[in-house]
C-alpha cells in the first residue's frame, strides 16, 4: 500500500480505515503477547535513536525517536485502526503507524513539515494494508476531516509553547560554542503556532484542540501527549501539570504518567546550576501523559 502523498482537499471526510483487522479477541486493547505486554508495564522508559530516526535540527527542532513511537501505537492500537497525531512535525508517528499496519492521518500548520513527513512514507509495501496521510492544516479543525468515533489512538508530541521561542545560550552543554549556539529553535512565527504563545495561553488552547478531538475518539481509546518541563527565568515552568488539570477539564481522564528517561541518548550534559542552584535537567527525562475518554463521556 503506498502511502498517501496528494493534495488533500479541506474540509473533506477523509477515506481512510479505522477498524480492526487483526483476529485479536474483542475485549485486547492491543495485538500484544503476555510477554510483550509486561515490557510495557514498567513506569520509565528508555528508547535508543536508529537509522531512519531524524537527528538534524535544520530539518526539524524538535524529533522523538521511532521506537518511542511504535511502542505507544503498539500498546493502545490494534492493526487497522487509526492513529491520529495532530501536531506531526516530522512524521515519526505516520512511519511508525506504517510500520505497525496501522492507519495514521497527521496534520501540520507548514508545509514543509507535511512535505517532509511524505518523504519519509512514500515507500510502497505490498504486505500494508494501510493508510498513512498527512495534511496541512491548523489542529483545531481536525474534527472536519474525520467522522466521530473513529480514532483509536492520539499520539503526539506537541510544541512546548514558547520556552524554545528564545535563542539558545547552551548554559547546559558542556560544549557551548556549537552549531545551536544563539539559535532559535522554533517551529515557526505564525500566530497561530502553539510554540509562539505564552504557556497561559498554549494551556487554553491546547484545550480547545483536544476538546474538539473528544468525539473523534472512540470510547476508551487512549490520548498519549509526550512534553518536558522547563525552566524559564529560574522558574519551573510545569508543562505537563498544566495539560493534566486542563485535559481533565476538558473531559479526559488521566490513566498513567509514564517518564521517558532520555539519558542513554543525551551528550555532552554541562553542570547547570553548580554549585548554589541544584536544577534537573528537563533535557534528561520527559512526560508521556496518557489518558483516555472515559466510558460516560
Amino acid at each position: 500500500m503506498k502511502a498517501e502523498a496528494k493534495i488533500q482537499k479541506k474540509n473533506c471526510i477523509l477515506d481512510i480505515g479505522s477498524q480492526r483487522i487483526c483476529s485479536c479477541a474483542p475485549t485486547h486493547i492491543n495485538c500484544l503477547s503476555g510477554k510483550e505486554w509486561l515490557k510495557h508495564q514498567i513506569g520509565v522508559w528508555q528508547f535508543l535513536y536508529e537509522k531512519r530516526d531524524i537527528r538534524d535540527k535544520t530539518l526539524h527542532p524538535a524529533t522523538f525517536p521511532l521506537s518511542l513511537a511504535r511502542k505507544v501505537i503498539g500498546l493502545f492500537t490494534h492493526e487497522g485502526e487509526l492513529v491520529l497525531d495532530p501536531f506531526v512535525g516530522s512524521g515519526t508517528t505516520l512511519l511508525a503507524a506504517q510500520d505497525l499496519n496501522r492507519n495514521a492521518v497527521g496534520f501540520d500548520l507548514q508545509q514543509k513539515y507535511i512535505e517532509l513527513s511524505m518523504s519519509r512514507i512514500c515507500s510502497i509495501n505490498m504486505f500494508n494494508k494501510t493508510k498513512q496521510i498527512a495534511i496541512q492544516e491548523d489542529a483545531i479543525n481536525i474534527p472536519n476531516y474525520l467522522k466521530p468515533e473513529t480514532i483509536s489512538l492520539i499520539w503526539t508530541s506537541p510544541p512546548y509553547a514558547n520556552l524554545l521561542n528564545r535563542k539558545r545560550t547552551n548554559k547546559s552543554r558542556r560544549i557551548r560554542n556549537n552549531e545551536q549556539l544563539y539559535k532559535v529553535e522554533q517551529y515557526s512565527q505564525d500566530e497561530r503556532d502553539l510554540g509562539t504563545m505564552s504557556i497561559d495561553e498554549y494551556t487554553k488552547v491546547m484545550g480547545d484542540i483536544y476538546e474538539n478531538l473528544l468525539p473523534l475518539l472512540k470510547t476508551k481509546g487512549h490520548c498519549v501527549i509526550n512534553v518536558p518541563d522547563m525552566w524559564w527565568e529560574n522558574k519551573r515552568i510545569t508543562i505537563h501539570i498544566s495539560l493534566v488539570e486542563e485535559l481533565r477539564k476538558r473531559g479526559y481522564e488521566l490513566r498513567n504518567i509514564i517518564i521517558w528517561d532520555r539519558t542513554n541518548i543525551v551528550n555532552g550534559i554541562g553542570i547547570f546550576g553548580y554549585p548554589s542552584n541544584y536544577i534537573t535537567m528537563g533535557v534528561t527525562f520527559e512526560y508521556l501523559l496518557d489518558f483516555w475518554k472515559p466510558p460516560n463521556v
